[in-house]
């Protein structure tokens, strides 16, 4: 065999033992209360944990409520795994908090510091600082009963960190126009 093709054919298997061992390494970097739900896990220190990652990468905590059992938290996995560009954009503006809830497990005291579920997955958007500033029904993400790519887009645009300031400015009005609405009612 030629010098040229030997010398071609280690740097191609060196190429993809580096590609493969970047990618394992990638995804070994997600923490694993980014990864799954688990009945076991500690919802407190998961969530201390991820503020305090998300307070050193200047990102958001994005807490996702669900299961084993809850086949839309499924389709949300799907979606992200089908949609890689999604998926990095997703993990580069917020750390991955999964908590799970379940018949054996309800987190009840994890969920009371929160505002109410409207169904599952339900996901809430932290600051870095732990400051819950969404509360978000994962169904708004839905057209025509798939997740659309251009809704998790502007969701990620819209709710990473740089816009924290501008996002609880606009809570905090929202907030207040309903009080004032339900003081006059």
């Amino acid at each position: 065999m030629n010098k040229t093709i030997q010398q071609s054919i280690i740097i191609f298997l060196t190429s993809i033992i580096f590609i493969s061992f970047v990618s394992n390494a990638a995804d070994g970097e997600l923490p694993l209360y980014s990864k799954v739900y688990d009945e076991q896990r500690d919802p407190f220190k998961d969530a201390m944990a991820a503020i305090t990652l998300a307070e050193q990468t200047d990102r958001n905590v994005l807490i996702e409520i669900g299961g084993d059992w809850c086949t839309w938290c499924h389709k949300i996995d799907d979606f992200l795994a089908a949609n890689p560009d999604i998926y990095e954009a997703l993990h580069a503006n917020f750390v991955l908090l999964k908590v799970s809830v379940s018949d054996a497990n309800e987190n009840l005291k994890f969920m009371s510091g929160l505002p109410p579920v409207l169904g599952y997955p339900h996901m809430y958007v932290s600051t870095g600082k732990g400051k819950v500033i969404l509360s978000k029904d994962t169904a708004e993400f839905l057209v025509m009963e798939d997740y659309s790519r251009q809704k998790w887009l502007e969701f990620i645009d819209t709710w990473k960190a740089a816009n924290n300031n501008q996002n609880i400015a606009t809570q905090n009005a929202i907030n207040s126009a309903a009080k004032a609405s339900a003081d006059q009612g």
